[in-house]
């Protein structure tokens, strides 16, 4: 069996035997008469063709040569032939591989099993291939090289095009289900001062003009909620953020979330939303509420169940929501002692998220969080230490996270301030031009955060974040 080394040399070989013929391998440009899909949506016999693709079979039969030609939306027979093309034109066709970008024109026809064909007047090769495809286009199965190499991943295997392209669908899907609720959709920075907005650890680099550090997003919130101090009512960006944080099956450090923001309304108000949200893009892509994920089927039909994290506290723990982080972590049994001071914050909210992971056959609002953990929300009138506030579970997954967004300036200081007493990662930073712009007057509103790769996820039926990020983030290849 020859070696992939051995396999590179004889392609480089053809490719030097090409420009030696005077032909460059690889060419500026050819004009298709459209995608391999649309030129068999219009198949007819005799008709003149141009259509360009990966090849990937080659049959040759003494004077006679078959080839698939392939695009992203589909396949259409080639053939050759020592009549059409002429002996040295025929013979050329020996420094083709599979995997070579071709160009062909011709004209149509049905063989006698009745595939649609194109006989081949001329040919040209587009670009020349130096390896070979993996597995013969079997599909390529070893999952580390798919997330290392995607586009061997995507040039072998149909289903992973599909994921992608249904991931493009949902994201077309949200734009016009929320632009057709007069949303606006703005933009706001990626490299901020403070990073804010939401807990987590930052990525951090430098502005050498400016002379300044500055902090890879973590969250656009508070950048979003300026916009409702300036005057716009309804604002979404569909963002990238960064989390310098663990890799898992459902956390990549970089990764997009859904964010929108509306005047006037409140926690309620973004619930109604999101199972609007939810449900419509179900249909659009499934045509019903249905989900198959993971060994569960997930039934979308609403309302959607809610339930009271407070009052689970109470029942579950036997504490009261408004006791200390401190009081928390030793009704959950937790060794406060062998646990940082600065990490117990984040050892408690792992705790509780565990609950709602087996809330799997279908959605579940959590409502009523506690407020500790909740620094910019407002709490629920007659109640302050919860915040109305809500996370959606979906098949055990944390889709979504909602609240009724705090707009007092002086108590949106406190609460800041107060989450810097717990520490770790749930400290959130006190941003003072932020809150001098709510001291301005902010509107009401609700505000919610989707995440678009875990809702792409179950929508999709993947076991694995990686497998709906094109090019997630992976540790290096370990060292031979």
């Amino acid at each position: 069996m020859e070696t992939l080394d051995q396999l590179i040399k004889q392609r480089v070989t053809k490719l030097e035997s090409v420009r030696s013929a005077g032909t460059d391998p690889y060419q500026t440009a050819f004009r298709r008469d459209g995608t391999i899909q649309e030129l068999l949506a219009g198949f007819q016999e005799e008709k003149e063709v141009k259509a360009a693709g990966r090849l990937t079979a080659i049959r040759a039969h003494g004077k006679s040569t078959f080839g698939d030609l392939k695009d992203q939306g589909g396949k259409v027979q080639l053939f050759f032939s020592q009549e059409q093309l002429g002996e040295e034109g025929y013979a050329s066709l020996a420094a083709l591989d599979l995997g070579d970008i071709v160009g062909a024109e011709g004209t149509c026809f049905k063989t006698k099993t009745g595939e649609p064909t194109i006989r081949v007047k001329k040919w040209v090769l587009l670009a020349k291939a130096l390896r070979p495809p993996p597995e013969k286009w079997h599909g390529l199965q070893n999952v580390e090289l798919r997330y290392r190499q995607r586009y061997l991943d995507l040039l072998s295997n149909p289903e992973t095009r599909q994921t992608f392209e249904a991931r493009s669908r949902i994201v077309a899907g949200i734009r016009r289900f929320l632009d057709g609720r007069r949303f606006l959709e703005v933009e706001t920075p990626m490299m901020q001062p403070i990073p804010g907005g939401a807990a987590g650890r930052p990525f951090k680099t430098h502005h050498n003009a400016l002379g300044m550090d500055l902090y890879l997003r973590i969250a656009p919130e508070l950048y979003l909620k300026r916009l409702l101090v300036g005057g716009f009512d309804k604002v979404y960006e569909l963002n990238r953020n960064f989390r310098n944080e663990g890799l898992s099956t459902r956390h990549n450090p970089e990764f997009t979330m859904l964010e929108v923001y509306e005047s006037y309304g409140n926690c309620a108000s973004m619930m109604a939303l999101t199972e609007e949200l939810i449900t419509g893009l179900a249909q659009d892509l499934h045509g019903g509420l249905k989900l198959k994920f993971a060994d569960k089927t997930i039934d979308l039909t609403r309302p959607w169940k809610r339930v009271s994290f407070a009052q689970l506290i109470e029942n579950k723990f036997k504490v009261k929501p408004q006791s200390s982080v401190e009081v928390l972590a030793k009704a959950m049994k937790l060794d406060v002692g062998t646990i940082p001071k600065n990490q117990l914050a984040k050892a408690v909210l792992a705790t509780l998220d565990e609950l709602f992971q087996h809330e799997a056959d279908a959605p579940v609002f959590v409502t009523d969080f506690l407020k500790i953990f909740s620094p910019l929300a407002k709490s629920i009138p007659g109640k302050p230490e919860i915040a109305d506030r809500f996370e959606l579970f979906i098949g055990g997954i944390e889709v979504a996270n909602a609240y009724t967004e705090q707009n007092d300036p002086i108590e949106q200081r406190r609460s800041l301030q107060s989450s810097q007493e717990l520490g770790g990662e749930q400290a959130q930073a006190v941003d003072e031009d932020f809150l001098e712009a709510l001291e301005y007057g902010m509107p009401p509103a609700g505000g919610l955060g989707v995440g678009i790769d875990r809702l792409t996820m179950l929508l999709t039926g993947q076991p694995s974040i990686r497998d709906v990020i094109l090019f997630p983030t992976l540790r290096p290849e370990s060292e031979p």
